[in-house]
């Protein structure tokens, strides 16, 4: 009986060049929706809500993401979001190291 990532790699779409185009836009986006949130915030206008901002995080953007809250100076007094939205990209890292492995 094979795997479940022997499994996962014989699907034809997962392969490590989709992986990495995958993670490449999920990051971006994660970037830009808190650059799009901060300038929504300056005016005062209807916002991302934060459940919007932790599912770019749990979908592999937490780079983005984070990288985002700092550039732009954005939910970084919340600790909700500096320490949830680095927890959960050591969590997907510690299983995406232990998908390898395995």
């Amino acid at each position: 009986m094979k795997g479940f990532k022997e499994w996962l790699l014989t699907l034809p779409i997962i392969t490590f060049k989709n992986i990495l185009i995958y993670l490449i836009i999920i990051n971006l986006l994660g970037f830009l929706i808190m650059l799009i949130d901060k300038k929504k915030a300056e005016k005062g206008r209807w916002r991302i809500s934060e459940n919007t901002l932790f599912v770019f995080t749990w979908l592999g953007g937490g780079i983005g993401t984070i990288a985002g809250m700092y550039a732009f100076r954005h939910k970084t007094q919340k600790k909700k979001f500096t320490i949830g939205m680095p927890l959960i990209l050591i969590a997907e890292t510690v299983f995406l190291i232990y998908m390898i492995i395995i």
